[in-house]
């Protein structure tokens, strides 16, 4: 006789809720501000100026992750999930 075992459920961070379309302009995106950020940082000349250009880093950052991912833990929680191909809503 065998055990039972309970179905696997696969963790929240591990779903898919961005579309194909969606995470390469995240990924796109994202890149071109990490990059846009990290020169302007490199020549800023305030301390407001830095800690903006900080912020456009890690939001590029959080766009690029979330874009290869494919999961956006906002979407999770306001329960959007991505849309199937050939699926109309």
């Amino acid at each position: 006789m065998t055990a039972y075992r309970a179905p696997a459920r696969t963790p929240a961070w591990r779903t898919v809720n961005i579309g194909p379309i969606e995470r390469a302009g995240r990924i796109v995106l994202g890149i071109a501000a990490i990059v846009v950020g990290a020169v302007l940082v490199t020549s800023a000349g305030s301390a407001l100026a830095v800690v903006l250009e900080v912020l456009l880093v890690a939001a590029g950052l959080d766009l690029a992750v979330t874009g290869a991912l494919g999961h956006c833990p906002l979407y999770a929680r306001l329960g959007r999930a991505a849309r199937q191909a050939g699926v109309r809503r």
